[in-house]
């Protein structure tokens, strides 16, 4: 099982099976291969702890015992033409949610105000749409820097679809990170989104390197997708090197066209939090939407390969107390980054 936190990670010549095998690989500069993505997805749960073992060796490395907090505030919800079948917010959703326009400057500063006393380094402003409008774009470039003023905390922006010159605006306005999900692999794209594409997604986080900053980039994992699906998001992910990957686990949301999706296995969840990891050793990997139903009482157990969690709510869903997400660190021992 895991080490106790605290500990220093285990020595290298402390191997015992195939995934410690596979650890000391990754950690020597091995890129995961799709069939040892496979062989994580489709381990025995007897193997459970191994696996996650292997996975917080790998995180150890890089991160240690502390971990990342992000704060979200949805900025703008329910107004998008996209048919995106897992969102509440899409023009095929059903979904009873809050529906506005991008909220007022005070009140995203008063979003940062929260991060900020919730010990958050990261504050996430989302805003809903295909692609943010021009009053939209001049809202948010004005407001970036006066939260980094205020607050200290660095930013990441959820706009939709970018060209090169936006993605130019929101570097200067002091945006770190932009967050643009591929969210499944390209085979199974068109079975959840048929309004934009794969490649129009690949193209925008094209545009944010290219305008020098981060990506925050990952998926959603329950949408009917099989294991190759999965398996080849986390390859995909690595390729691009985003610097943060947020893992969701499918809320099946009454009202939108996935309300039926079946329920995870909390074990899978893991399997798939410790590919991730594997494949993207480096990255900041965040377990965000659906940990609370999926995981349950192993949500801890995620912490494990992932370094990064959301306090507080998500988009149009809750979130568990900040006050649980605090005492779960406490248990493990796990601390906040504090930059």
């Amino acid at each position: 099982m895991p080490n106790p936190p605290g500990s220093p990670a285990p020595p290298a010549d402390d191997q015992h099976g195939r995934w410690h095998e596979l650890a000391d690989r990754v950690l020597e500069g091995h890129r995961l291969t799709a069939a040892e993505g496979l062989s994580i997805l489709r381990s025995g749960d007897q193997e459970l702890l191994e696996v996650l073992s292997a996975a917080y060796r790998v995180r150890y490395r890089w991160f240690g015992n502390r971990v990342h907090l992000n704060l979200l505030i949805n900025a703008k919800s329910g107004i998008c033409g996209e048919d995106c079948g897992y969102c509440s917010q899409s023009t095929v959703s059903k979904a009873e949610i809050p529906r506005y326009g991008l909220l007022p400057p005070a009140e995203i500063l008063d979003g940062a105000r929260t991060a900020a006393q919730h010990r958050a380094n990261t504050y996430c402003i989302v805003v809903s749409g295909r692609a943010p409008s021009p009053q939209d774009l001049d809202a948010l470039v004005a407001i970036v820097p006066r939260i980094k003023a205020a607050f200290g905390l660095k930013v990441c922006v959820s706009a939709g679809l970018l060209t090169a010159e936006q993605a130019a605006r929101m570097k200067a306005s002091g945006v770190d990170r932009i967050n643009h999900n591929l969210n499944t692999s390209r085979r199974f794209y068109p079975m959840i989104c048929t309004t934009h594409t794969y490649q129009q997604r690949l193209d925008t986080l094209r545009a944010v390197r290219d305008a020098g900053l981060e990506i925050c980039c990952g998926g959603i994992v329950g949408m009917g997708e099989e294991d190759v699906d999965v398996v080849e998001l986390a390859l995909r992910l690595g390729e691009l090197a985003a610097e943060a990957v947020p893992v969701n686990f499918l809320q099946p949301i009454p009202g939108t066209p996935l309300e039926g999706a079946g329920r995870l296995d909390p074990r899978y969840c893991l399997k798939s939090l410790a590919l991730f990891r594997l494949a993207n050793p480096r990255c900041e990997l965040r377990i965000a939407a659906g940990r609370e139903m999926h995981l349950g009482s192993l949500q801890p157990l995620g912490l494990y390969p992932a370094n990064s969690i959301f306090v507080g709510d998500y988009l149009t869903t809750k979130g568990q107390p900040p006050e649980e997400d605090f005492r779960m660190l406490r248990d493990l021992g796990f601390e906040p980054v504090v930059d």
